[in-house]
This record gives structure tokens, sequence and C-alpha cells, in this order.
């Protein structure tokens, strides 16, 4: 009797080629350059490699979850509550100073799974892979989500040096035409990851002139926006800039938020996406088959999360207590600045930066993760060669040990 499902040949050769063009994750190769050491025992291990926010999360949020238990037995509808979708509208019409009403909640706004998830979705939605020869354009360092968001749409990354020569920002400039006429999707990231770095007014204003006249779309990675240092000063925003430009429907601008960060609530997985409505009526149509909508119960707490702003300055003032300490012991000895936002601080090395990592964790039992891992090499190098990238996450006491113990390697050195 013969099967449908009898297969003959290798196992993997139905599987989808773009997958071999997946290099490994920063913290895989991070894992393998760690492999086989043991660090000092009588050294507790501390990690400023991932940027997992340890700070508390909102003390309300539990108690709104332990009461919406009863919604576990709802469908969650993709395009999420009224409530939901209209609190994020407060949000960002308060925090980004735009006009009132400017933003329509049920076709302008997407609650998602995190930003992760909507940043690597998003590329399979708007690249269209008839046209010859696309590209996705991104940074570089930058968060890998974008490149393997690119490949598996079928699209070829181009990497945009971000140098310290260039205040940490792409140089757009450097970009000729023919690269701008193929691209379709602009990922931008502001604050920068790994630098720190905001864009500012003027050049996302740029940005969205280009994306006018090359009629490609810009996702602006905007997640780390609420760790800044001063608070008269928030980092703006790409519908911000497109407001003030005159682009009041905010075409083919599309921003990612998300409340990890900004409210320490990364396992809540709570986010969305917001700006063009006919590019986010196609997400949506998207996100209807991909199957991912977001939990009613944390609906109900995201809602009420993003209507709180006390617990996002506390959490500010939290972070600008770990720069200022961690940098007064660190500067005597290392190349660093506190970044304009975020937290993240992005130091040279006096000796390779993956040897660095690989020594500090040897001997002081403290985890940073690579620039380079972080890169791609092109022409120019690898921009994140030389360079280390250190989530000030952890407590305030543990991240200051940490740096003490920086700072003995590096004289050792």
């Amino acid at each position: 009797m013969q099967s449908g499902f009898i297969t003959t040949g290798a196992p993997n050769s139905t599987m989808n080629p773009d997958l071999d063009k997946l290099q490994p994750y920063p913290f895989e190769k991070l894992a393998n350059l760690k492999a086989g050491i043991t660090p000092p025992a009588h050294l507790p291990h501390i990690a400023l490699s991932i940027g997992e926010p340890r700070h508390p999360a909102p003390g309300f949020v539990a108690d709104i979850l332990s009461h919406a238990f009863e919604k576990l037995s709802n469908y969650p509808l993709t395009r999420g509550r009224p409530e939901l979708r209209q609190a994020i509208a407060n949000w960002l019409q308060q925090r980004f100073q735009l006009r009132a009403n400017s933003l329509d909640p049920e076709s302008q706004i997407l609650p998602v799974n995190g930003t992760r998830e909507a940043l690597f979705a998003f590329a399979q939605t708007v690249v269209d892979k008839s046209k010859a020869d696309p590209l996705v354009l991104m940074p570089n360092p930058f968060y890998q989500i974008y490149e393997g968001a690119a490949l598996l749409a079928g699209a070829e990354p181009f990497f945009i040096e971000t140098s310290e020569h260039h205040g940490f920002i792409p140089d757009y400039d450097a970009i000729d035409e023919n690269i701008w006429s193929r691209c379709q999707l602009l990922y931008l990231c502001s604050p920068g990851n790994p630098t720190g770095a905001v864009t500012d007014i003027p050049t996302l204003k740029k940005l969205i002139h280009l994306a006018e006249q090359h009629d490609f779309i810009i996702a602006a990675d905007e997640c780390y926006s609420e760790l800044y240092f001063d608070e008269q000063t928030p980092p703006p925003g790409l519908l911000q800039a497109a407001q003030e430009a005159g682009n009041s429907a905010f075409k083919r601008c599309v921003v990612f938020h998300s409340l990890s960060k900004r409210s320490n609530l990364p396992g809540l997985r709570s986010g969305f996406v917001a700006g063009d409505a006919e590019v986010l009526a196609g997400f949506f149509k998207y996100r209807t088959y991909h199957g991912c909508a977001m939990p009613l119960t944390h609906q109900i707490a995201s809602t009420a999360v993003w209507a709180d702003e006390n617990h996002v300055r506390e959490n500010r003032r939290l972070y600008r207590e770990k720069f200022a300490a961690v940098l007064e012991i660190l500067r005597p000895v290392m190349e660093l600045e506190r970044p304009d936002a975020s937290f993240y601080l992005w130091a040279k090395t006096p000796i390779d930066d993956a040897e660095f990592a690989r020594g500090l964790f040897a001997q002081q039992n403290v985890t940073v993760l690579p620039g380079s891992y972080l890169s791609r090499t092109t022409d120019n190098g690898n921009p994140g060669a030389g360079r280390i990238r250190m989530a000030l996450v952890a407590k305030n006491g543990e991240c200051i040990e940490a740096a003490k113990r920086i700072r003995d390697y590096v004289e050792s050195l």
C-alpha cells in the first residue's frame, strides 16, 4: 500500500533554502566563545550581555492579571480591544506631541506580542519579491531580527555603517540613488541598539522625504524611546517628524513600541505597531493568518500600563543612578560615554572585543557581548569590532560590582 506521506531523499530537501542564510544569533556565538572556561567560583556571575530589564514591574499589573482570568475562555481579536487601542493612541499623542485625534485607533494601531515578532513579521508583509533585487536597509551594528526578517522575506539586507565618526547615526548620505531605488523597507532604530544614539527630527524628515521619493516604507523600532536621562528632552519619534513634515496621514511611516523596556515587562510580550493605515491594513491581514493575537488578559493589563507614567519616571531614575555610578568607575580606564538614551554602554576595548569578553569572563565571571557579534563585515570593515555592549539592567549594586571587576580586568591587561 502506498502512502502520500512517504518521502525520499535528504530529510531537509523541502526546507526553505533561505533558512541557510541565517547566521548564528549573537548569544549562540557568545556561548561558544565562553565554552570550556571555568570562571572563579568565589565570584558570583554577573550578566551584562542580555538587554533583559530587571527593575520591578508595576505592582498593579499582577492585580489586573489576577482578576482577568475569566477572559481566558474567550478568543482574543487580532485587532485588539478598542480600549487598548485608544490607550495607545492617547499615549502616542501625548508622548510625541501629536495633534489630538491624529491617530485613528481603528485603522492606525495594532497590538502585537512584543516588537521582536512584529519587526520580523512586518518584512514578510511589505517586501514585494516580484520586483527585481529588493533591498531591506538597516543600521550596522543592528538588531539581528532585521537581517533575518529581510532574508526570509526574500530580500537582500543592505547594511548602513553606524560609526562614532558619524555620531553613531547611520550615514544615510553615503547611500547612492541606485540603492535607494531598490529599497523596499528601511529599519530605523532610535534610540539605537547597541549605541543608544538618538536620530534627530531633521534626519527623520529627510528619511521620510526619501521614502516618498523612492516609494519605500520606514519601520522605526522605538522600543528604547522611554529610557532617557533628561526628563525635559525625550527622544523624538518618526510619527512626530512626519506630522512636522506635513505628512498627517503618516504615509510610509510605521513605529514599533513595547512595554518590555519602558515598563520592565518583557514577559508580558506586549507592544504595538502604529502609523500608515494602508500599510497596517495589509499587516492586519497577514496577522489574521499568522495567529498571533495578544491574550485578552495581557490586553487588559497593557491598557492600564500605557496610561501610567509614574512607574516609567521611576524606571528612568534608577537607570540614571546606575549610569552615573558605572561611568565614574570605568571612565579612568576605558573609552566610553553615556549614550543619548537606552540602557546600553557601547565601550571601546583595549584588545580585540571577543578576546576581551572571553578574558573578562575567565578572570572576573562577568559576561558582556562583543560588538563584532552585533555587526556585519562590509567593505569598510566591522563597525562593532573593538567594542563591547554592556546592558546595565541588573540592580545598582550588581552593576557597580561588575564595573569594578571590569576595571580590575582592564588594569591587568
